[in-house]
């Protein structure tokens, strides 16, 4: 196997067969984005270290990941929402930043929020996606907050471009995109590029730093079967919580412009079952680490979904342990389709699946 860095789209080499694929696919897209535009801003309640803070969530529109521009995640397709030309300068992205304050005016009046997450469809610590001049003002721009959350890959974690928000009293958390403690699922079933090992330097980094590390995990990504991502979701999280306080279980949905979505079209993927969730979640509350899941989509085809019937009763049991941390949460919901997932998780295998859709 080849062991390509972010650089790869430049330098022509890497895991080819999966980049062939995703390039293809991502061919497809027409859609242009206004650079002036954030992709998304909401409002919502997060737990963290220090308790549950009203968020600011900000999904900046850049010019996009480059990894993706190789190829990239078989289940990413937010580089399908980033804008042409790879880059976005300085005065748009904090035209962008303006924008989340005033959706932010609009929709908590007098409260703001004392906590901000900022994502982009990359590494926000990537300068080729946000300039260092862009990174310092919005450090400075959200210095009356108490923490602040950027995602980034782990090969662009270093101390002295976290100091930037640590120097004007934000606590900061680093959420690494890892998906899986298995180098291996990570490689072959998510076309990332990266090991545990570069992980392990990242938290050691944001360390150094004063600030923390989120791990974000792939619940289910393609190619496993339904308990085989349950078991690799427990033992990730378990290994994760020796380097992350905090550790945010995703559960795939179906993207557009993606490996995934082709094989979810064919009858070749299923996203996974509420009830994978909330098992992962009831059975790592031993993991020395905040546990959290937000299932996107969640009751809809292309997301986590069970029956139909009880979907909505398991998401808002999932959200409540969130805040709560509680697994007795999940004593007060069930189903019939439990027996069907019963079944599911005990004959499902990688080359039969998926049993049910």
């Amino acid at each position: 196997m080849s062991t390509p860095n972010p650089d790869v789209y430049e330098q022509g080499r890497g895991m080819d067969a999966h980049n062939q694929v995703m390039r293809d696919i991502r061919a497809r897209n027409q859609r242009t984005y206004d650079p002036s535009e954030p992709t998304r801003v909401w409002l919502d309640e997060d737990n963290t270290p220090d308790g549950v803070y009203q968020s600011l969530t900000i999904i900046l529109n850049t010019g996009g990941c480059r990894w993706a521009r190789a190829g990239g995640c078989t289940m990413c397709g937010y580089v399908a929402e980033s804008v042409e030309g790879g880059t976005v300068s300085h005065e748009l992205l904090m035209e962008q930043i303006d924008a989340c304050l005033e959706h932010e005016r609009e929709n908590a009046g007098d409260e703001s929020s004392d906590l901000i997450k900022i994502y982009t469809s990359g590494s926000f610590l990537d300068e080729r996606e946000v300039p260092a001049t862009t990174r310092q003002a919005i450090a400075s721009t959200f210095s009356d907050r108490e923490r602040i959350v950027v995602e980034s890959l782990p090969d662009f974690v270093e101390r002295e471009k976290l100091t930037d928000f640590t120097e004007v009293g934000l606590d900061v958390d680093v959420a690494v995109g890892l998906e899986t403690a298995t180098d291996r699922v990570r490689h072959d079933c998510v076309n990332k590029y990266f090991d545990f090992d570069d992980f392990i330097k990242a938290s050691d980094a944001a360390d150094a730093a004063g600030a923390g590390i989120k791990a974000y995990l792939l619940m289910k990504p393609p190619f496993l079967s339904e308990p085989e991502a349950v078991e690799d979701m427990k033992r990730s999280i378990r290994r994760c919580a020796e380097y992350a306080h905090t550790v945010s279980m995703n559960p795939t949905n179906v993207q557009r412009y993606t490996m995934v979505e082709e094989l979810y079209h064919d009858g070749g993927y299923r996203p996974p079952w509420l009830w994978s969730v909330a098992e992962v979640l009831q059975d790592t509350t031993d993991a020395d680490a905040i546990v959290v899941s937000d299932p996107v989509g969640h009751g809809s085809d292309r997301g986590s979904h069970n029956c139909g019937e009880c979907d909505d009763r398991v998401q808002t049991a999932i959200k409540d342990f969130n805040l709560r941390q509680d697994p007795t949460v999940f004593d007060q919901v069930s189903c019939e389709c439990e027996l069907t997932w019963d079944a599911i998780m005990e004959r499902e295998t990688s080359y039969g699946m998926p049993l049910s859709r």
